[in-house]
């Protein structure tokens, strides 16, 4: 068996140097997007449920949630109807209008949203 010891002040030195200008060479060129957007065929977004949420920020919808460790019976289900403010990878913060609460539910909680409107989606290709 191996055993490792910790040391706070070692710090790993690289196992292969390469001369400088082998390094140089293989690295690519810094890209430069002056008006915000990606390089065309560059990034596609992809329609997972953040991406969707995020296209529609600021638009009303009653979302649900439920949850499978309750306190008490009955209370493994909430349905918040507010505003998306903001949607992650794992996450959505909403905003519910009647009370000004602010809600942050992780996105392993979510069941489906309904909205009373159209809503923004990805193009869609053939």
């Amino acid at each position: 068996m191996v055993q490792y010891q910790w040391s706070p002040n070692y710090q790993q030195q690289p196992q292969f140097a390469f001369p400088p200008q082998q390094q140089q060479q293989n690295v690519p060129p810094p890209v430069t997007i002056p008006s915000g957007r990606a390089p065309a065929g560059a990034f596609r977004e992809e329609s997972y449920i953040e991406n969707i949420l995020r296209l529609n920020r600021g638009k009303v919808g009653t979302f649900h949630f439920s949850f499978e460790n309750a306190m008490e019976a009955g209370t493994n289900v909430k349905a918040v109807t507010g505003m998306v403010e903001a949607a992650g990878r794992d996450h959505v913060i909403l905003s519910e209008q009647s009370t000004g609460k602010r809600f942050l539910f992780p996105m392993i909680y979510f069941d489906y949203a309904e909205f009373n409107e159209e809503l923004n989606y990805f193009p869609q290709r053939p």
